[in-house]
Parts: C-alpha cells; sequence; structure tokens
C-alpha cells in the first residue's frame, strides 16, 4: 500500500521559477470525502490516481501512468472543470518542492507542496514559504473543480 504524506503552503510573491515548469491537466471522476480519482495528463503523459481519504497529512495514494489517448478521453468524462496549473520542482536542502502555479478559474492561487518519509520529519523552509494550508479543504485539487479560487471572497 502507498502513502503518501504531504505538507502544503501558499507560496509568498517572493519566489520566481529557476526553471521551465511543466503544464498539467487534471480532472476527476470522483470527489468523494473518503475517494478521489484522479486523471492527469503531465508532459506528454497521461496518469490515473486514486486517493484514499486524508488523515492529517497522509492517505493512501496509488498512481499509475496510462496512454496518453485514455487520459485525454478520460478527461472528457470527469466531474465540472479541469484543474490546469504550471508545476515547477525546486529542490531545497534534502528535499524537493513542488509548486504549483494555477490559472484558468483558480488564476492567482500558487501552493507549494512536499512530500515527507514521516509525518514528524522536519524540513528547512525557503523564505518564499507563506502560511501552511495542510488539511484545508478548500486547497485540494479536488475542491477546486468545485469551488475554485476565482469564486472566494478575498480577505
Amino acid at each position: 500500500m502507498a502513502k503518501e504524506i504531504e505538507r502544503k503552503f501558499l507560496v509568498n510573491d517572493s519566489w520566481q521559477p529557476k526553471e521551465e515548469g511543466q503544464r498539467i491537466a487534471q480532472g476527476y471522476l470522483c470527489t468523494e470525502p473518503a475517494h478521489t480519482v484522479r486523471v492527469r495528463v503531465k508532459g506528454g503523459r497521461g496518469y490515473l490516481t486514486v486517493k484514499g481519504r486524508s488523515e492529517g497529512i497522509q492517505r493512501e495514494e496509488f498512481e499509475y501512468e496510462i496512454p496518453l489517448r485514455d487520459a485525454e478521453a478520460m478527461l472528457q468524462l470527469c466531474d465540472g472543470p479541469l484543474v490546469e496549473k504550471v508545476r515547477y520542482r525546486e529542490k531545497w536542502g534534502a528535499f524537493c518542492w513542488e509548486i504549483d502555479v494555477f490559472s484558468g478559474a483558480n488564476d492567482g492561487l500558487c501552493v507549494a507542496e512536499i512530500e515527507l518519509p514521516d509525518d514528524q520529519a522536519e524540513f528547512p523552509r525557503p523564505s518564499w514559504l507563506g502560511r501552511e494550508v495542510s488539511g484545508e479543504v478548500r486547497y485540494y485539487n479536488s475542491q477546486l473543480i468545485k469551488h475554485p479560487y476565482s469564486e472566494w471572497k478575498k480577505v
């Protein structure tokens, strides 16, 4: 069984990409609280991902590469609009951050994620790292199709 242990943070305006990112289009075939099924096209490849219920910053995750044509066809079956973003990877210490810059209905949202070996792992925090949003459901990609960032009340 595969476990994903991940923390998620907002990104300050001081962050700038160091290299070219990778475009991602993803949709959801299921967004139940107990499990989600995601289809993704990234870098000319297709992926199908099944995730279990979040327990703190952990959840089960199973990801499989699938034929690109199948992924593109499955995206047409997905509920709601697609989540569109560019993903940048940045090494910081012994860890790799994935920084997602959203577009479309979620334009203006920028989130950094770090996968950890366990839920108590310590890690260096880059200066561009903002407030932690791990566990805040509205920041889940599966929720951004239902309630996009552009519709959030700006405070």
